[in-house]
């Protein structure tokens, strides 16, 4: 958890890859419903800078599809 936050706190220093699994180990194990929803935002916004990806994503994980 400490490492999710400390990914998703410089997001501009790593990996689009590292920061999306930061984001759903927050989203999944957050502490508040807040820091869930701003995980979630996140990813939103990294997955909107490859939409392909974020489709194949999709179709592979059903946990995305909610």
């Amino acid at each position: 958890m400490a490492e999710a936050r400390t990914v998703v706190a410089n997001v501009a220093r790593h990996s689009d890859h590292l920061v999306r699994l930061a984001c759903q180990v927050l989203t999944t194990h957050g502490q508040s419903e807040r820091e869930r929803r701003d995980a979630r935002a996140l990813l939103f916004a990294i997955e909107a800078r490859c939409p392909a990806r974020h489709r194949r994503a999709q179709a592979l994980d059903p946990e995305v599809r909610r």
